[in-house]
Formats: structure tokens, sequence, C-alpha cells
């Protein structure tokens, strides 16, 4: 039986290439059995279309509140079976009800090393506080912000010198090998959540490489 899992996303969907490119090497087994975005004109819709796969486009302004917009998506999550939710640049804040409905199957990845910086802006804010430590986390979705138990991060140094810009290109090949991960060791049932802590079974501890170039905890497996 196929581990379904649907990803929402609202922009051009880099996080779902790199999720889509996992599953057709095999190193993500897990089926993509809808992408669904809540603007017509997110380059994410071609990306699924590309790959085969279902899409459902549903406007957030075309409803009068939240929970009906909520609503309508969890009618299209639950037609399509889905057995995690996968927020990828989804620009939209969840409601309880959504919340519930999905309750510890919704995750979501954010550009900062949580918990600080959280909000839509982690990188620029990270570079504007003058940390020299950037990343990103997966986490789990509740009903609060950016606050669900962490899975994994990756950690990524840079200098004073450097532009929120180009700090952010580096975090995103990161989000790319880590997301991916995390959603291989769901698929898998290796990752158990216990009230603020996640973990993962069978991993190693995070290596630092040679460079000091980025550490990621949990360790990162072959195809990743």
């Amino acid at each position: 039986m196929s581990f379904n899992i649907a990803v929402l996303a609202s922009g051009s969907g880099s996080n779902l290439q790199s999720i889509i490119d996992a599953v057709e090497r095999g190193s993500l087994e897990a089926k993509i059995c809808l992408v669904l975005c809540n603007r017509s004109n997110a380059f994410a819709l071609e990306r699924a279309k590309k790959a085969g796969i279902p899409t459902a486009i549903i406007l957030h302004s075309n409803f009068e509140n939240r929970e009906e917009f909520d609503s309508a998506m969890i009618e299209q999550l639950q037609a399509a079976n889905v057995d995690l939710v996968v927020l990828a640049g989804f620009m939209r804040i969840l409601t309880p009800l959504f919340i519930k409905t999905f309750a510890g199957r919704i995750v979501n990845i954010h550009p900062a090393l949580l918990p600080s910086f959280k909000g839509a802006h982690g990188i620029a804010d990270a570079v504007a506080y003058g940390v020299t430590l950037a990343g990103c986390t997966v986490h789990f979705v509740d009903e609060i912000m950016d606050n669900g138990a962490i899975i994994a991060q990756a950690v990524v140094p840079f200098a004073s010198d450097e532009s929120a810009g180009t700090v952010q290109k580096r975090v995103l090949t990161f989000e790319h090998r880590v997301y991916p991960q995390v959603l291989q060791w769901i698929a898998t049932r290796r990752v158990s959540q216990n009230g603020r802590k996640a973990s993962v079974q069978d991993t190693g501890l995070a290596k630092i490489p040679s460079d000091g170039s980025f550490i990621v905890s949990p360790q990162l497996e072959d195809g990743f």
C-alpha cells in the first residue's frame, strides 16, 4: 500500500520539485497524490502537471472566512486519501479545524533554526539580527505558527558581509535535501512524537564536514 502525500504550495514550488525528484529516483517511498494551490498562477502547478500529478486550485479569495476555505481543502484532501499533508511554501495560516482534522499528519519546512526567527522572513530576520548561523527546520504543525515538534534541522554558517539573498540560496539547497529525507522517515514509520519532542529511529548522529560548511541533524542517509 502506497503512502500518500499531498503538497500544499502557493508559489514556485522548488521544495515540491525536490520531493518529486526524490520520488522519481526511488529515494522517497511515497506517492504524491495531490498538489493543492491557493493561487492559480503558482508555478508549483506546472511542476506537478509535468510530473503527471493531480492538481487542485482552491482560491482563498473565493471564501468569506478561513474556516470555509480550510473546509474546502479538507474535503479535497480527504477525497485523495491523504496520509500526510506537506506544506511547501504554502502562505496561509491553517485554522484549528484543519489542524485537528489532520492532527499529527502535517509537516512544514521553515527557513530558519526554530524556535528563533519565526514568520515569513526567517532568513532576512536572522541576517538583520546579526547571527552567524542560518538554516532550516522541518517540524510538525500545530495550532501555533512555527511551533510544532522539530524533526530535523540543517545549520548553515555565513559571513557577516553576506546578503540575505545569498544566504537564502545556500539554505535552499539544504531544504531540498532535508525535506525529502524527513518525508522518507515518516513514510517508513520511523518518526515518533512525544509532546514537544520528535525522534527518528535508526539514524546516526550529525556529522560536521571537514570544511565546516553545514551540519544536518539527524544525519542524512544515502540518496539525500
